[in-house]
């Protein structure tokens, strides 16, 4: 029984799981850091509504895709469409590495330090980091294991009380909080701001809205999926995009953007929290940051299988992968494989260098999928889609092109960074023609 002959994810889990994909940290620390460099509310404020832009012009795109090929595996489905079971392939590892394996170590590290706040101990910080991550990422796996229905229930509560908690940061921030409306006219001037500032800003508001696009690898379990998957993922971006850009209304109201560019820089949410309510209220935010972190890394855990579930069924990785017969629907040994690495990633501590390059990894596959868009067009004019992306061709094109140019900034500014995300996509290409005999088997050329 494979997972597309068991639809059993409503739409609002799909929804569940894609909200709690993108809302992890990013919204509660990167305005600090964009506070520093650029000293302007409304500035930064337009940054965060075009981050909201891209990823909804993103989000309609992957509907196209997702509509017309109800499958598991996200990406790699698509790019397997496209182009060539090479770029399919060289995704599926991507992810497996850094894609969602760094992602889950880097995650659950996050949570356990924020844990440690609550529970501050004389014993080895760095021996109870690594025991808090460990502990939350197999708890996350036995439920997802245990099939899709723990699975989707236990994501379901950690995405109602994640939103609930910012839900109530937001109302108590403007019925009870201490905060001055003023602040969004205070400006912190930056004579050296320029385009590569607001490029670097730009970046770090597009990596807090990475994971608009999970529904996708789960798209093959989605009941009804040609009508579930668009309005999953364009409702489930949508929804982040007004959240985020309430937060940081939030974040001005409560503190001028020359106190919140003050070191520290990361605990904006924190700042803002203590300026409104008191200092009693960092540890309500220290909770939120927990439920956030965790339900982001739960959403990983659950939807990175199904790329290797995919993988596996086309002949890229064993058939000893392809087991869902007795789990209910749900690939065990992926899950399992994916955890593994994880774990060798926490104690080695070598996803840290990972995470600095998967950005430029994730961005090239995603533009690639986009771009897949007008491919499929070209190439499949006849495929039947349930949804067509508005204003074609100019979403598509638009997103490639702000990709682009992301991606030449980082390369031209982190050459290093480029260095290893080269270096990692080509430690993949020799396992993709070890395994070319299964593909063959599989039938794909």
């Amino acid at each position: 029984m494979s997972p597309e002959s068991a639809r059993r994810i409503s739409g609002f889990t799909a929804t569940c799981v894609l909200v709690s994909s993108v809302v992890g940290t990013g919204i509660f620390t990167s305005t600090g850091f964009m506070a520093r460099d650029i000293g302007d509310p409304w500035v930064i404020l337009l940054l965060w509504g075009g981050g909201a832009l891209l990823a909804l012009m993103g989000a309609m795109c992957y509907s196209e895709l997702g509509a017309a090929f109800p499958w598991v595996g996200g990406d790699y489905v698509y790019l397997r469409e496209a182009y060539h079971p090479f770029a399919a392939f060289l995704s599926g590892w991507a992810s497996f590495t850094v894609g969602f394996g760094a992602a889950i170590a880097a995650g659950a590290m996050g949570f356990a330090s924020y844990v440690l706040q609550l529970l501050p101990s004389e014993v080895d910080i760095t021996l109870q980091v690594k025991g808090f991550a460990l502990a939350l990422i197999w708890s996350l796996t036995v439920v997802h294991v245990a099939g899709v229905g723990p699975g989707g229930f236990l994501q379901q509560i950690l995405t109602v009380l994640k939103i609930g908690a910012i839900l109530l940061l937001i109302v108590g921030a403007f019925t009870v909080g201490n905060g001055d409306w003023q602040h969004l006219v205070t400006t912190s001037r930056q004579p050296d701001v320029g385009p590569g500032a607001l490029v670097v800003s730009f970046i770090f508001v597009t990596y807090a809205y990475s994971g608009w696009n999970a529904a996708g690898y789960i798209a093959g379990e989605i009941i009804n999926p040609t009508r579930s998957i668009p309005r999953t993922m364009i409702g489930g971006t949508l929804l982040v995009g007004a959240l985020y850009a309430i937060l940081n209304l939030v974040y001005f109201y409560a503190l001028p953007v020359h106190t919140l560019a003050t070191p520290p820089l990361m605990p904006v949410a924190e700042k803002a929290a203590v300026e409104m309510f008191g200092p009693r209220a960092a540890h309500f935010v220290t909770i939120l940051l927990c439920i956030s972190i965790a339900g982001a890394v739960s959403a990983m855990i659950w939807t990175g299988p199904r790329v290797y579930y995919a993988m596996a069924r086309d002949g890229f990785l064993p058939g000893f992968f392809l087991d869902t017969e007795h789990s209910h629907g749900t690939p065990v040994r992926s899950i399992i494989l994916q955890s593994l690495w994880v774990t060798v990633l926490v104690l080695s501590g070598s996803f840290e260098q990972l995470v600095v390059y998967s950005g430029l990894i994730i961005t090239l596959f995603t533009a690639l999928t986009v771009g897949a868009v007008i491919v499929l067009r070209q190439k499949r004019p006849q495929l039947v889609r349930p949804y067509q992306v508005p204003f074609y061709p100019v979403l598509p094109v638009c997103y490639v092109l702000v990709a682009g140019v992301i991606m030449i900034f980082l390369s031209v500014e982190k050459p290093a960074e480029t260095f290893w995300a080269c270096l990692t996509l080509s430690a993949g290409i020799p396992l993709y023609f070890l395994m070319r005999k299964n593909i063959r088997q599989s039938g794909v050329t």
